[in-house]
């Protein structure tokens, strides 16, 4: 039988863990699932890995950039959906406010427009990104996803790249 002190002083210990996990995954870094293809060969979906088996790699995202939207060209970032506000997307910063950004299919040049940026999937035949819905509200950015943390064999430091030829000086 256990003794109301000590149920009191598990329940007391463990909403106090629920309480800085929640301030810590709110305000300085958490871990996604990456679901879907859009950022293939960056990062996988669909990985299989012992012990468990996960839907994909799991990555963590810091929070701190938010304080000042400090972002660069090349961050891979965790932003909403503007057309599903439900939803998350993965995708790799191409441009920022102010800038010219060549679409390639199209021939198209557009500036982003202040507050906005311009997001896109490295697996670019398979993303739903900026070329569909436009530049995105910094707003709708939860955060830069810094690194692959599982599985194990796939652990590494996401890096800062841009495709080539994208950002026009006009």
């Amino acid at each position: 039988m256990v003794s109301r002190g000590l149920l009191w002083f598990f329940t007391k210990r463990t909403a106090t863990g629920a309480l800085i996990g929640l301030t810590i995954s709110d305000r300085y870094a958490s871990i996604v699932t990456v679901h879907g293809h859009s950022m293939k060969p960056t990062l996988n979906p669909g990985s299989k890995a012992f012990p468990i088996s996960i839907s994909g790699d799991l990555v963590l995202v810091e929070k701190l950039c938010l304080n000042k939207y400090k972002f660069s060209h090349g961050d891979v970032v965790v932003c909403g959906n503007p057309n599903n506000h439900k939803q998350s997307l993965i995708k790799r910063i191409i441009a920022l406010p102010g800038d010219w950004i060549r679409i390639p299919e199209t021939y198209k040049i557009v500036k982003v427009p202040e507050g906005h940026c311009w997001v896109e999937g490295d697996n670019y035949n398979s993303s739903t990104d900026s070329r569909s819905f436009g530049p995105i509200p910094l707003g709708l950015v939860k955060g830069r996803a810094t690194h692959v943390i599982w599985p194990p064999q796939r652990i590494h430091k996401l890096d800062r790249r841009m495709p080539t030829g994208r950002i026009s000086l006009i």
